[in-house]
């Protein structure tokens, strides 16, 4: 290739070589690209994943996938700007540094997502479930029931699992009465997305912002109260749309299998053992988690071991080994099944998403973004925004696009925009995993149009927390 056609490409594609600006460490420079051919390209490439991503309901496409691919061609470019400019090892090293954070999250995740599917497998929420609808409570006290334990049991389990047990139980008992499941779907998905906005372990978006060491583990619950006037008061307007009626009660019993409540116990000293690793050793918080993985599985192994009673061979399309016994001591326990069945589409989204923000970022585009919302427009303006925002698009995106900018904030706007992007996507029934999963588990009775016609009562609990928590917490600020 001649020397002239290769400056007209470089000039097609990048900056001049001349034009670089200093990142971070001592000798490493990046080159603005947020005007070239391939910061252009990148974009659309992240847009057009992101569009398929929220199509994924009527496309049945799974969302890591776009994004994915977006990563690898994003990147692809960079690298290939870069070496074009005798700058090889820039990109390389950028790259790194995303997937450490990003092995760090995804580790964290498969072990707490590990635990969930073991105490899903052992029947501890079908336990739950069957013990609501036993109760015969009326649709008002369901109603309440169900969104007080969504909202309590999201912080320590996801709020995607908690919203799916939830429903599970309105549909059992009031699958008849569309006007029910549709409020009871909304105030569960209020609820999930609310409790896990004060705890490290309720949502990904605080996971991430605990795991970076910006806001400590107590800290979170300075959020509490806010979190549940966010829950409270869409819930207390939607209380009188709810039908007065009492249905039968159903005589459904379901046993936990042998070793349930250990594994309950197990998970709490699993999330002590990574609170103590981050607060006291200051060691990262995965590892306390992984070490977590390790009780399950010496657990899982004394499971096997002491494993008696008459069994049979479940059909031939499954792995597990079951018998009739009527104390649920069923199915000798196996840790790696239960990794396995992790959610591994939301893992890869997650990495996807990471590498793309992370791209567009060592472009120069979030440099860009965070001048004009924190500084021109100023950190709680901006916060609130990102919790609109989050209700279109997935809150991972936009908090790990904050955490990258790195905007200079007090605590309480920290907290403020963790509680915003957690709550957010509550507005809508696609800005959550809980809204976009009930609509399925619910379909034609908790749709995006049920939920739209109440988003003016949850964008109330929406303002009314934000008020709450500067307040309250404006000490912080």
């Amino acid at each position: 290739m001649s020397r002239r056609i290769r400056r007209l490409l470089l000039a097609a594609v990048a900056i001049p070589p001349g034009v670089v600006w200093a990142a971070g460490a001592a000798g490493s420079h990046r080159l603005d690209l947020t005007t070239s051919l391939v910061g252009y390209a990148s974009l659309a490439a992240f847009i057009l994943a992101y569009l398929l991503v929220m199509a994924e309901e009527f496309t049945h496409l799974r969302k890591s996938k776009p994004v994915i691919i977006a990563a690898g061609l994003i990147w692809a470019m960079i690298g290939w700007v870069y070496v074009s400019h005798g700058m090889p090892h820039e990109a390389e090293q950028a790259v790194r540094h995303n997937l450490l954070e990003y092995a760090e999250l995804m580790l964290f995740l498969l072990v707490a997502m590990t635990y969930i599917n073991a105490m899903e497998e052992r029947q501890v929420f079908d336990a739950l479930r069957a013990w609501l609808i036993r109760k015969g409570f009326g649709f008002r006290a369901l109603f309440w029931l169900t969104g007080i334990l969504a909202f309590f049991i999201s912080p320590v389990a996801d709020n995607l699992t908690t919203a799916l047990l939830m429903c599970a139980v309105v549909l059992a008992v009031g699958a008849d009465n569309t006007r029910f499941v549709t409020l009871a779907c909304i105030n569960i998905v209020v609820g999930a997305n609310a409790g896990g906005a004060f705890s490290p372990f309720g949502d990904i978006t605080t996971l991430m912002v605990w795991q970076k060491g910006i806001v400590q583990f107590w800290d979170f619950f300075a959020l509490f109260i806010p979190a549940a006037i966010n829950f409270l008061v869409p819930a207390a307007i939607m209380h009188f749309a709810v039908p007065s009626a009492k249905p039968a009660a159903a005589d459904d019993q379901v046993l936990m299998r042998r070793g349930a409540k250990r594994i309950v116990v197990l998970f709490l000293v699993t999330i002590t053992t990574a609170v103590s690793f981050h607060n006291f050793l200051h060691l990262p918080p995965v590892l306390g988690m992984l070490t977590g993985l390790g009780y399950l599985q010496l657990f899982g192994y004394y499971l096997k071991k002491t494993y008696h009673g008459p069994a049979r061979r479940a059909p031939a399309n499954s792995e597990e080994i079951v018998h009739d016994s009527q104390m649920g001591d069923v199915v000798p326990f196996d840790v790696f099944t239960k990794v396995a069945r992790a959610e591994w589409d939301t893992l890869l989204f997650f990495y996807g998403v990471v590498l793309c923000v992370g791209g567009l970022g060592f472009i120069g585009y979030l440099s860009s973004v965070s001048d004009l919302l924190y500084t021109q427009w100023g950190p709680t303006q901006a916060n609130v925004t990102i919790g609109l925002l989050s209700a279109i698009v997935d809150n991972i995106p936009v908090m790990f696009a904050v955490l990258t900018m790195n905007p200079d904030m007090a605590l309480g706007q920290w907290l403020l925009v963790t509680l915003t992007a957690g709550v957010g996507g509550s507005l809508l029934s696609i800005g959550s995993a809980a809204g976009v999963a009930l609509m399925g588990q619910a379909r034609g009775k908790y749709t995006f149009f049920g939920h739209l016609k109440w988003t003016p009562a949850i964008a109330l609990g929406y303002a009314a927390s934000i008020l709450a928590h500067m307040g309250l917490n404006a000490a912080q600020f």
